[in-house]
């Protein structure tokens, strides 16, 4: 099968399982749009691509602030984030670096759902006070935790949306024997995320609030457009 069929496959699926979950998703965005407050997205790895995908481009809230720390990401070391995302401690104080309220929200993505660092980053969330959605996989449900409180990230979130991608995330046989190519988990979860903002903000529209949206920068008018929103957000949001 093509990735292309693949990518439709799973996309379908999340779309015929989660839209209730997704729904619930926006409404609790939408609440966040409302009440003026952040959209925190935090994820190890890959994961973190979720959170650049929804951050200052065109079409995207002016209000989400990606939980970005080198160490869990790739460009500093891809090896050692590996290691690092399965250790709970490695997640010690980032959430004290932003003023978090009770008027924001935390994504936390990790399709295993099972590492120490995005359990404990959720766990952290809701010590806030603030709402925690998670976005994993399913398949990795019956897999051990590695998080000392032997639990997965499906467990301790508010809220759980099943990106429904397969255990292993790759998907493409490509004539090597028990190896597979072309991981699934970004694009789908991409969707989800995109999805559920697209929800948030037609509730927010519908209740009074203006969501405040980028425009492209390469549309007559987009960049000056643009220039507001940084102002608006740039105190609260220190890497825009």
């Amino acid at each position: 099968m093509s990735y292309f069929n693949y990518v439709t496959k799973y996309l379908n699926t999340v779309n015929d399982t989660q839209a209730e979950n997704m729904q619930k998703a926006g409404e609790i965005v939408a609440k966040t749009i409302e009440n003026d407050g952040l959209i925190y997205i935090f994820g190890c790895g890959h994961s973190h691509l979720i959170a650049l995908d929804c951050f200052y481009r065109a079409g995207g809230l002016a209000n989400v602030y990606p939980i970005l720390d080198g160490k869990l990401m790739l460009h500093q070391s891809a090896s050692l984030s590996s290691v690092l995302e399965k250790d709970e401690k490695s997640v010690d104080g980032i959430l004290d670096r932003y003023n978090i309220t009770k008027n924001d929200v935390l994504f936390v993505i990790s399709t295993s759902g099972k590492n120490g660092s995005p359990v404990q980053m959720a766990l952290d969330g809701k010590k806030k006070g603030v709402k925690v959605i998670g976005i994993g996989s399913s398949a990795y449900a019956d897999d051990a935790p590695k998080h000392s409180s032997n639990k997965l990230l499906k467990d301790v979130v508010d809220l759980f949306i099943d990106n429904c991608v397969p255990h292993g995330d790759a998907v493409c046989d490509v004539g090597l024997e028990g190896v597979l190519s072309a991981p699934v988990s970004t694009p789908v979860t991409s969707f989800i995320m995109q999805n559920v903002i697209v929800i948030a903000e037609r509730l927010a529209v519908k209740n009074g609030a203006k969501p405040q949206i980028f425009m492209s920068g390469n549309v007559s008018g987009g960049a000056e457009y643009n220039v507001s929103l940084i102002e608006k957000y740039k105190d609260r949001i220190d890497c825009l």
